[in-house]
């Protein structure tokens, strides 16, 4: 550190503040009109919807049976499509997202190996069984929405062309804006074994023949319309996933008389396909205080010994959902428990096998219903009837009012018992808060994922942080955390999460890890808890029920916090640049209090702590000329350049007879300047948080905004006043800004603790099969008995 007296001539600047000139200038704060599409009355430059805001809507009632032999889905229906929109439809467009499974699909034709380390399993020649199955299946497999009609309200046919995943029926009149028209569809699918070929949907298979079927887009449905992009009907390619219309659904759902169906909606006839028993559970758990039991674990297993041979029909019915979809088995144990969100009654429910015990008994409604209370605190009521958790062979799933998860115990290997891991435990819940979570967004703030992945995977992983830090204390969390985000954001393989959805790279850090942790900074280090919060409720409240653009959900959260983000959006997602910010240099400054008895004595302690130069340390003890003849020796021998002189006192003492006393006062203050020198390596501008440690021990923190960077977006130098000594340095101390190298973060420089591993070489590393195969079985030297072991 560079120690000097502040001279006059530096005063303002220093106590400005100081900035180092980038060679180039490259502005990290210009505004995001250039990229943002300019406001209209649909949507307002605030960030909400506008005046003339508009959305279409489907309206559904469908039949479909479940054929348990032939694995496979027959069903028909009417649609009943409104054009709220100021336009006139001459055709209509419709997802059939189960055509991916098509030969003839692009996800087929473009299908190559799975990613090099699935592939591979060990060396350049080998793969693993499950991974060569599942290519050899998806070949194999005979999939896709097969439409065997589509007929107008009175039974014509409307003619239709299937363009892969999408399907076009060409209206006989022009659907004019206001207007509604109706039309009739019948299909038939295949429905693909869930770990084996499918995604996001299918069938979970048991030896014993008792399956898990989890159905999803399981039937035609309407591709979204919307101001913004017209038709969204980029093909189904599996990673951008769904945008759809709000309506309502009339299902009736035939099935094996003894599989129980969990579904999105309401079930309208509990008497015609329920016990007695179990309809009076199911009203005891809606008052409960714990989960009730509404299908035991013994009629389950009584149902997979018995297969029925008959059907059942269970009814049900949702409101203003955007999509639909069941699951059905006989394997289900079924548990609800009522809770209430705002005025709004709620069943939370789950329903998994026999194979889920103990873990999904003890965890799965208790996630539902903490989910739902962690999720309103941030955004708004869960305003559906029924959440609901099923134990699948879908590692994750989210649809309205029901979610697919993944996750049982193991058995033993010695007991038998079954038993789970740590990893399984937390993975459970954590999954369950996520895809239940996933009904806020974008079940309800609809945001269009085929387009846009960070808008439902960042946002709901942001609060499933947040729902996560709820549960308990030091939760293993995956997401979320600053650190845990750093090893990607040094990566070179990275795109902006601002990149299409198919196009993603990485898409579990891209557009699940990376966003949650922008927002996890911006509500934590930037905004702070209580601006954030209620700008981010008012972007959930604004766009309930609605389809958000990124766009507009940038400007709300502006809007709402009354603060200019556009740099935090350009860095965070708009770029791929990391924090990286680098301590340079410290420089201090006194003030001179011009009294030369303590100025000379200052200069006189520093010119002693100056290090001796090696020729006065080698000649340390020579005989010299003075010493040997003292008669030599004058005033300039017993005084130094430190003397003060009556010059110097007259000078003084002239000077503070011409000061004020506010002048003499700030002379007597004593205070410390530190110049410090940070550099922006990493190329995102970031808040600066500065730990300083005085001699005393005492700490500090600074908080310096963002903006410090606004003129020299490479290197800037930051003024710290203190009452004393400054000892030590941290940027980042708390590990807040996803700083992607801490080992510049401080001065002095710290040392980074790690082991290293101690090991021989291997002098026969050469491949011997015959002789490594016939080496001899050897013990461990320091085995002992069991009984040993357990005496240490």
């Amino acid at each position: 550190m560079k120690i000097k007296h502040l001279q006059a001539a530096l005063a303002a600047a220093l106590l400005a503040g100081a900035s180092h000139a980038a060679p180039t200038f490259d502005d990290k704060f210009r505004q995001l009109d250039e990229l943002l599409p300019t406001a209209t009355d649909t949507r307002t430059a605030s960030g909400a919807p506008g005046h003339r805001y508009w959305q279409q809507r489907a309206d559904y009632r469908l039949r479909a049976t479940l054929d348990e032999n032939k694995r496979s889905i027959t069903g028909s229906g009417t649609v009943t499509y409104t054009n709220n929109s100021p336009d006139t439809l001459s055709y209509l467009w419709v997802q059939l997202d189960q055509n991916m499974f098509r030969s003839d699909s692009d996800n087929r034709r473009i299908a190559g190996l799975p990613s090099r380390d699935a592939w591979q399993a060990r060396g350049n020649d080998g793969v693993k069984f499950d991974t060569l199955r599942s290519v050899l299946n998806q070949h194999r497999f005979d999939g896709g929405i097969n439409v065997t009609s589509v007929t107008d309200a009175g039974g014509r046919p409307l003619r239709h062309t299937v363009n892969k995943t999408m399907m076009r029926i060409d209206l006989t009149a022009p659907l004019k804006p206001g207007a509604r028209v109706s039309f009739n569809l019948a299909w038939t699918f295949n429905i693909p074994e869930a770990n084996v070929v499918g995604r996001r949907t299918g069938f979970e298979k048991f030896d014993d023949g008792n399956d898990i079927y989890l159905s999803a887009q399981w039937f035609p449905r309407m591709a979204a319309y919307y101001d913004v992009k017209g038709w969204q009907h980029k093909q189904y390619m599996g990673d951008g996933e769904f945008t759809l219309e709000f309506g309502d659904y009339d299902v009736q759902l035939t099935v094996p008389a003894d599989h129980i169906v969990a579904s999105t909606g309401e079930l309208t006839n509990a008497d015609a396909v329920l016990t007695s028993a179990q309809r009076e559970r199911l009203r005891q758990a809606r008052k409960a205080k714990k989960p009730v039991v509404i299908v035991t674990q013994e009629e389950a297993e009584s149902a997979e010994k018995s297969r029925s041979k008959a059907t059942k029909t269970w009814h049900f019915k949702a409101k203003n959902v955007r999509d639909f979809a069941f699951a059905s088995s006989r394997k289900f144990i079924w548990d609800a428990q009522g809770i209430k969100s705002g005025d709004k009654d709620v069943l939370a429910m789950s329903y998994y096998p026999k194979e889920g015990n103990p873990l999904w008994e003890k965890y799965s409604t208790a996630a539902v219903i903490h989910t739902i209370e962690q999720y309103n605190k941030y955004s708004f009521d869960y305003p559906y009837p029924t959440a609901i958790s099923v134990n699948g062979s879908i590692g994750g799933m989210e649809y309205p009012m029901i979610s697919f998860n993944a996750g049982r115990p193991v058995k033993d290997k010695k007991t038998g018992e079954l038993t789970y891991s740590k990893g399984t435990k937390y993975g459970l819940i954590s999954v369950i808060i996520h895809e239940v979570g996933h009904n806020y967004f974008p079940m309800i703030v609809n945001s269009d994922e085929r387009q846009w992945t960070w808008m439902d995977e960042g946002l709901n992983s942001f609060l499933q942080f947040l729902a996560e830090e709820a549960w308990e204390n030091d939760y293993p969390s995956r997401r979320g955390e600053a650190r845990n985000i750093v090893d990607y954001m040094r990566s070179a393989n990275q795109v902006p999460v601002m990149t299409n959805a198919e196009s993603t790279i990485q898409r579990g850090n891209n557009a699940y890890a990376k966003p949650a942790t922008a927002l996890n900074v911006l509500r934590e280090t930037i905004l702070g808890r209580e601006l954030f919060d209620f700008a981010f409720k008012e972007y959930a409240e604004r766009w309930k029920f609605k389809r958000p653009t990124p766009a507009d959900f940038f400007r709300t959260m502006e809007d709402a916090s009354g603060t200019d983000l556009d740099w935090f959006w350009r860095g965070w997602f708009y770029t791929t640049d990391a924090v990286d910010v680098s301590i340079d240099g410290v420089s201090e400054y006194t003030i001179s209090t011009k009294d030369p008895e303590i100025e000379k004595a200052w200069q006189r302690a520093r010119h002693k702590a100056e290090p001796t130069p090696m020729i006065d340390q080698r000649n340390k003890g020579m005989q010299r000329r003075v010493d040997t003849d003292p008669d030599l020796k004058d005033f300039y021998n017993e005084h130094d350049d430190f003397t003060v002189t009556n010059k110097d006192r007259n000078a003084y003492n002239e000077t503070m007879a011409g000061l004020e006393d506010w002048e003499k006062a700030l002379l007597k203050e004593g205070k410390r300047f530190y110049l410090v020198d940070f550099s922006n390596k990493g190329g995102l501008v970031t808040p600066l948080i500065v730990e300083l440690e005085l001699k005393s021990g005492k700490k500090i923190i600074e908080r310096i905004p963002a903006e410090i960077w606004r003129y020299s977006p490479k290197k800037v130098t930051k003024l710290f006043i203190l009452d004393e000594e400054l000892v030590g340095i941290t940027q980042d101390p708390y590990w807040e800004t996803a700083d992607i190298d801490v080992n510049n973060n401080a001065w002095p420089a710290k040392v980074t603790p790690t082991r290293l591993e101690l090991f021989k070489t291997n002098r026969d590393a050469g491949s011997n099969l015959m002789r490594d195969f016939n080496t001899p079985l050897k013990k461990p030297a320091d085995a002992k008995p069991l009984e040993q072991k357990a005496a240490q």
